[in-house]
């Protein structure tokens, strides 16, 4: 008698845990794409922009291709836009660091 109720029981839970499973990858699947930063560039910039913190700030690699710079440059840029509400500040850091990575340095370095 005992036996075919933990049977039972076994049973119900692995439907249970079948349909949880389901619901979770569905909800998985269906949620908006998003970015895949890493991490927020932290800290301030120093006096003059390096290579290094230029890649940190477009979220690329020192020896990423060109036309993987001007892609994050974009995508960092429709973010920080100051047409969208972003700073002039960050997004002329932001293009200074597009160009130290494309190897055009203009001058000392941003407008500010």
């Amino acid at each position: 008698m005992v036996t075919p109720l933990i049977g039972g029981i076994a049973v119900a839970a692995a439907a249970y845990a079948g349909r949880y499973s389901i619901q979770a990858w569905q909800a998985f699947k269906a949620r908006p794409p998003t970015a895949r930063l890493r991490k927020f560039y932290e800290g301030g910039f120093q006096s003059t922009m390096t290579r290094r913190e230029a890649a940190l700030i477009l979220g690329v690699r020192e020896s990423t291709p060109t036309d993987k710079v001007r892609e994050a440059h974009r995508r960092v840029m429709v973010a920080n836009h100051p047409d969208a509400g972003g700073s002039h500040y960050l997004a002329s850091k932001i293009n200074e660091a597009k160009d130290i990575l494309l190897g055009r340095t203009k001058g000392t370095g941003s407008a500010f």
